[in-house]
């Protein structure tokens, strides 16, 4: 039996409020991140990402006690990221209430951090976010994908399918795939770039970036995806978790 395709809402928070925007700027308030998790999980979402999206620019750890007050509200698994710098942050975001952490920043300026992740507390909890976009000229890379840090604001020259795969040989258990292309323009997920990674890693990968409708959802799956994420589509009511579901069981997949 095929694994069941996840439906995964995403809390982009900042100061302690879920917030969106387009390619992570021009962010607007969106609620409060813990009565959106209790939501979300009344509506039958089977995990909650909840990422800090100013903690490395700001060079401020995530919130620890806005992630113990969401978790509080779940019973499904919760992955949290943003200001992940250390094992210890890791340590500490685990008895908070996490069940995973997504490492980008720190991964790459130091990638052994991944190993040491993997290694005390298993490769399920690691889940490498990689928020990729298409070479603008300054940066070349093999595949014509780029690592981007800061929101997308700084190119890192990396190829995006090379770090993916080299984070799931370092130990990572999970790719969050972000087209900083698509993030937020609700154009549809980017098909292309879902395609080419899942071309390069046996992992799970997480699609994220560009829904805008229900039936976009079915064709990150059909790239390659494992789980579709998406946040200001379910913050602003344009769909539901249930309406998500519905669509993809009607592409023919399982779900919860």
């Amino acid at each position: 039996m095929a694994l069941a395709v996840r439906v995964i809402p995403c809390l982009d928070v900042d100061a302690g409020r879920v917030v969106k925007g387009v390619h992570f700027e021009n962010l607007r308030d969106a609620g409060d991140p813990v009565e959106l998790a209790a939501e979300y999980y009344r509506q039958g979402a089977d995990e909650l990402t909840f990422l800090d999206v100013t903690a490395s620019t700001g060079h401020r750890r995530t919130m620890f006690d806005v992630v113990n007050r969401t978790a509080q509200q779940l019973f499904i698994p919760l992955t949290v990221g943003g200001g992940v710098r250390s094992v210890d942050d890791v340590d500490q975001l685990l008895r908070c209430g996490a069940d995973k952490v997504s490492v980008n920043t720190a991964a790459i300026n130091n990638p052994t951090l991944i190993s040491d992740i993997s290694q005390r507390f298993g490769s399920q909890v690691l889940v490498l976010s990689v928020d990729a976009r298409r070479e603008r000229g300054e940066q070349h890379t093999q595949s014509g994908f780029d690592v981007t840090t800061m929101g997308g604001r700084h190119s890192t020259g990396i190829d995006a399918l090379w770090w993916a795969r080299r984070a799931q040989e370092l130990g990572a258990g999970e790719v969050l795939l972000n087209s900083m292309d698509a993030d937020g323009t609700e154009n549809g997920f980017d098909l292309e770039m879902i395609r080419a990674m899942r071309s390069q890693v046996t992992i799970p990968i997480i699609a994220s970036g560009g829904a805008g409708k229900v039936e976009d959802f079915p064709p990150a799956i059909e790239a390659g995806a494992d789980a579709v994420l998406a946040a200001s589509v379910f913050h602003y009511g344009k769909m539901t978790i249930g309406e998500v579901k519905a669509e993809l069981r009607k592409a023919g997949y399982t779900v919860r």
